[in-house]
């Protein structure tokens, strides 16, 4: 009796922890349901701010749907590691870059990894890797192993700081992993914006500060690569506009229809304002972007230069947009990453957002004396390849503060806050793949699960009332203190309930069952001998025991290893399955039990309640 008491104790924990852990979900859906039943926005809005603390709270800790589920976005991710190779290279010269191009061409038909596809190539030219790679002592073998560690080091990295970003941005129970040597498995359920979280995964976070050249030194550059001919596909201008530039001309020059076509020049795209201001307009932009990458353009600039143009657009009198030109050097003086704190906030002079940045020790030791030394001078602080501000140095900065400005919203500047905050990415990422799923076809699911779970349940528990007689409802009483485990477990860890996770709690019942089945059937076995109902129920669950313990140890094994190497679908259905069979084995072994001996003990049961 003892022991049924400190059984009886812990059923009645679990089952109040498990109500709970779940009654969150219950009154987020409740609160939800009122709130769409008003009729009138303003009731709506009046309800949700007078229970403002009761629902963000509900929500926070209810049961987060999965992807499938909710809606939201899957991406398939790539670290570009052959940027990482090459950053790593210290010697680039014409025929290494002929290397790179013909490994990321083999790359593009081979799962091997990007180091063991260089290591080859080196190897099929007799070239030694020392050439380019680490110290001229290194062996072959040495430089792919410190190479396979850096790409390795950089998938990890990678995957951490995107799993950063996407926390900073506030989506619940996100999904992130790698796969192969390149890729990244990303899956965000609840996502609406889509093109923000595209933006938010895919800027590498390159935050550079570097030293703008003088306006003279940027036209004599412009005048050096005037009449080099565009390439590639046509640039169609808008037929009103009056930004069709030509080089040297006022704000407003001739009209055009298209520029250029292949074989005109570079200076069809590039202007001059009459304050001297060099821009391209937007409909060029991209273009000339890849026209100052080319090897050829880069090659008759200043030593130690390139073009950069403008992340952020101005505009002309007619409203038209133009992006600035900036002629800055290619060394950056100082990198962002002795940035220690970046803040979103509104600047004192107007109502325009920037981003406040903060610089550690060494950081601010070197802005000092960088902005002391460039005193009336432009710094441009340039992020992912692109110009944000370019300020005129007025004095020495001791504190090692700057600000990013030149942010066209708050929105934006948090993003951007959340990008520094995480660090930059140590290689280039690209989306392989997409896809959305709509929150309509999320709601289908949930019915077409739920409907399975509510079959699954009645099929099984009508079964087990219809075979074993009151037994059965005891079976059926475990089942649903299962359920409700499973349930609250997946909701007190901020797990995800997913499709997959539904099929795993199906499959948890009938686990379920079958233990109470080996049970009942060793109870019987022992009835048909002639054993008293006490006698046959304790022999009955000692014979049954070691069944159950292996079945229920093998299934955990096998859903522990699906965890582990399983992806996406199969990693819901294995981590539910899991927490069903932990379940299943407590619900099976004790709470049964403690039903059978309290209602054997009071007479309830007879020979005849096992059917």
């Amino acid at each position: 009796m003892k022991n049924n008491r400190f059984k009886l104790i812990l059923i009645a924990v679990v089952a109040l922890v498990s109500v709970w852990s779940i009654w969150p979900t219950y009154r987020d859906h409740e609160l939800s349901r009122t709130l769409s039943a008003f009729r009138s926005s303003e009731d709506s809005l009046k309800f949700a701010i007078d229970h403002r603390a009761e629902i963000e709270q509900a929500r926070d800790k209810s049961l987060k749907l999965g992807l499938d589920l909710r809606g939201g976005m899957h991406l398939v991710m790539e670290v570009d590691l052959f940027d990482l190779i090459e950053q790593k290279a210290w010697n680039k010269d014409a025929r290494f870059q002929q290397i790179m191009a013909s490994v990321r061409s083999s790359a593009a038909t081979s799962g091997d990894s990007p180091v063991e596809l260089l290591a080859a190539e080196f190897k099929k030219q007799g070239i030694p890797l020392s050439r380019y790679f680490y110290d001229i002592r290194n062996s072959d073998r040495e430089i792919v192993d410190k190479l396979n560690k850096e790409s390795q080091d950089a998938l990890v990295r990678a995957k951490e700081i995107i799993r950063n970003r996407i926390d900073q941005y506030g989506v619940a129970e996100p999904l992130i992993q790698t796969q192969g040597a390149r890729r990244i498995i990303i899956e965000l359920s609840g996502v609406t914006d889509e093109t923000r979280v595209r933006k938010l995964l895919k800027g590498s976070a390159k935050l550079e500060f570097r030293l703008v050249k003088d306006h003279e030194s940027l036209l004599r550059a412009i005048d050096t690569i005037n009449s080099m001919p565009a390439q590639g596909q046509v640039v169609t201008a808008p037929a009103d506009s009056s930004v069709a530039p030509a080089l040297l001309a006022g704000q407003a020059g001739a009209k055009v229809a298209t520029a250029p076509a292949p074989g005109r020049k570079l200076s069809d795209m590039i202007g001059v304002m009459k304050n001297g201001l060099v821009f391209t307009p937007e409909y060029a932009r991209d273009y000339v972007s890849a026209m100052f990458k080319r090897e050829d353009v880069q090659a008759r600039l200043p030593q130690d230069t390139e073009l950069l143009i403008a992340a952020k657009p101005e505009l002309t009198e007619k409203g038209e947009k133009f992006f600035p030109i900036y002629l800055v050097k290619k060394s950056p003086e100082l990198t962002g990453g002795v940035i220690t704190e970046a803040k979103a906030t509104f600047g004192t002079e107007n109502v325009q957002p920037e981003v406040s940045m903060s610089m550690n020790d060494e950081g601010t030791s070197k802005w000092a004396r960088i902005t002391g030394a460039n005193i009336g001078k432009q710094i441009a602080i340039v992020l992912d390849g692109a110009v944000y501000s370019a300020p005129v140095v007025q004095s020495r900065i001791p504190n090692g503060n700057s600000v990013i400005n030149g942010i066209s919203g708050l929105e934006e500047a948090k993003d951007l806050e959340i990008i520094l905050k995480a660090g930059a990415l140590p290689a280039p990422v690209r989306i392989l793949e997409e896809r959305t799923v709509g929150p309509s076809l999320g709601s289908d699911y949930i019915q077409a699960g739920l409907m399975s779970m509510i079959w699954g349940f009645a099929a099984v528990a009508i079964f087990m009332v219809f075979y074993y007689n009151k037994a059965g409802l005891a079976a059926d009483f475990a089942l649903v203190l299962n359920i409700l485990i499973v349930i609250s477990v997946l909701a007190g860890f901020k797990a995800s309930l997913s499709l997959p996770g539904i099929a795993g709690i199906v499959l948890t019942m009938g686990m379920a069952v079958d233990a109470n089945v080996l049970i009942y059937e060793r109870i019987r076995e022992e009835l048909a001998e002639g054993k008293m109902l006490k006698s046959a129920v304790d022999a009955g669950y000692s014979r049954a025991f070691s069944s159950i313990l292996d079945s229920h140890v093998t299934t955990l094994a096998a859903a522990f290893l699906l965890s582990q190497f399983g992806v996406g679908p199969v990693q819901g259905f294995a981590v539910t399955l899991m927490i069903g069979t932990g379940a299943s084995l407590f619900t099976a072994i004790v709470v049964t039990r403690v039903i059978f001996d309290l209602l054997v003990g009071s007479g309830f049961m007879d020979e005849k309640s096992f059917g």
